[in-house]
């Protein structure tokens, strides 16, 4: 299973706006895609209340992994996502 580990350069990390971005485009993939902090617990990239519940702040560390047919391109996608400030577009 391919993943990425990726930055988060929004301003708030991820938290209201950013994360309803973040959790639309992993929706919008048609991949299954988790995202996790750490040797945390991976949680589903397209639920609202799993990304809220990492508390993943500006500057934390985050791996996405995905399966299946389009996989890389869907990380290319959300890891490409994370590292803009969301709050400043």
């Amino acid at each position: 299973m391919p993943e990425r580990t990726v930055t988060v350069a929004a301003a708030t990390g991820l938290h209201a706006r950013p994360a309803k971005l973040f959790v639309q485009a992993a929706a919008g993939t048609g991949v299954p895609v988790k995202i996790r902090v750490g040797e945390g617990k991976a949680v589903r990239a397209d639920s609202m209340l799993a990304v809220l519940s990492l508390g993943a702040t500006h500057g934390t560390e985050v791996t996405l992994s995905a399966e299946g047919e389009g996989a890389e391109a869907a990380l290319t996608t959300l890891a490409e996502l994370l590292e803009r400030d969301l709050d400043a577009e």
